[in-house]
Order: C-alpha cells, then sequence, then structure tokens
C-alpha cells in the first residue's frame, strides 16, 4: 500500500511540475525518461547489491535538473502549480514517517527527528489558499524568504539523508541506516520529487525577478 501512495505521490509530481513549468514537453520527457531508467535500476536491485553506484545515479540527476532548469521560460510559469508542489511534502513526509516505522530509513530523516521540511508543505498551502481567495499574491519579500527557507529546510534534510545511507561517507544512524532510497519506488525521492522540489523554489525566484 504504501509503495503505491509513493508512487502516485512520484506521478502527481511530475503532473504539477508539467503544468507549472507551461506544459514543457521537452523537460517531463527527460524526467520521465530518467525515472524510467532510475526505476529499473532499482526494481531489480541493482542499488541495493551496488549502492556505491547510487551517487553516480545523484549526479546525473543533478545534470539533468540544470539542463532542464535551462530549458524553462520564465513567461510560461504557472505559479499556483509551482507553489502546490510544495504542498505534496506533507504526504512525502508522511511516507517517511512509515518508512522508519517499517525500520527502512532512520528517525532523523522524519518531523519527528530533524526533518522540517513538513512546515514548508504546510505553510505551502496556507500560501495558495491566501492566493486563490485574496485573488492577489503574497508579499514580495515575503514569497522570496519563505523561498530560500524552503530550499534551506531541504538541503539540510538532503544532507542527512547522504549522510545516514550506507557509503563510505556515512555519519549518521549506523543502527538503522538509510536504506530504502535504493529501493523501488522510494528512488524516486531523491531523482525526481527532490529535484522537482529544488527547482519550483529557484523558478518561483526566478520568476518574481
Amino acid at each position: 500500500m504504501l509503495e503505491a501512495v509513493f508512487l502516485f505521490i512520484t506521478l502527481l509530481t511530475l503532473f504539477l511540475f508539467y503544468i507549472g513549468t507551461g506544459k514543457n514537453l521537452k523537460v517531463a520527457s527527460i524526467f520521465i525518461g530518467w525515472q524510467l531508467v532510475i526505476g529499473l535500476l532499482s526494481y531489480f536491485e541493482v542499488f541495493k547489491e551496488k549502492p556505491l553506484l547510487f551517487p553516480l545515479a545523484i549526479i546525473g540527476t543533478i545534470l539533468l535538473s540544470v539542463l532542464c532548469f535551462r530549458m524553462i521560460t520564465v513567461s510560461k510559469l504557472k505559479r499556483n502549480f509551482l507553489i502546490g508542489i510544495h504542498i505534496i511534502r506533507i504526504p512525502v513526509e508522511l511516507c517517511l514517517y512509515a518508512l522508519y516505522i517499517e525500520s527502512m530509513i532512520p528517525e532523523i530523516m522524519t518531523f519527528s527527528g530533524w526533518n522540517f521540511d513538513v512546515f514548508i508543505g504546510m505553510s505551502a498551502g496556507i500560501i495558495l489558499i491566501y492566493e486563490l481567495v485574496k485573488n492577489k499574491v503574497m508579499a514580495r519579500t515575503s514569497f522570496i524568504v519563505w523561498n530560500y527557507i524552503g530550499l534551506l529546510f531541504l538541503s539540510f534534510i538532503v544532507i542527512i539523508a547522504i549522510l545516514s545511507s550506507p557509503l563510505p561517507i556515512q555519519q549518521f544512524a549506523f543502527e538503522q541506516p538509510n536504506m530504502a532510497l535504493f529501493q523501488f519506488p522510494y528512488c524516486f525521492l531523491p531523482t525526481c520529487i527532490v529535484p522537482i522540489v529544488f527547482m519550483s523554489h529557484f523558478l518561483l525566484i526566478r520568476h518574481l525577478k
């Protein structure tokens, strides 16, 4: 059940990003194609058996994300959908907590540990409702600050996730390391959901400028 829910969250993230970037087919095709590669590798447990290959997948994700970011036209951005992407951080955090209960990730990666990302998801919902009801946008300075805080929180948990993984650089959670992200469909968190959330923050800031 949890796998199906997480897969749905991944597809929803892709859909919102597709609409939010002005239905950019090239960007969508690149992301979908990359996820097919990552999905197959994780489904056949390649990352689980050879975890040192996973950093290569992350590097590939970063490079493709930079490429996609440069391909997006600012004038075609849909602000509401880009904000909506951040609301997805709430169900993602709930899934992470469920994975912790199943001993697949450490507690420090959840909202009961060092992960504060859920607050950005909740605030994104408040911002979106405010803008839709009031029919006006949030104050520019406040919105920029919110985006930078969101980037800070996300960067923090990404670092924690990396340092909790069974890699040579592991520093945390030796008793219950971060194993879930090597498996299908949770591999889509660092290779799809996280880069899209990062890009949506940068695109919202870029849209303001």
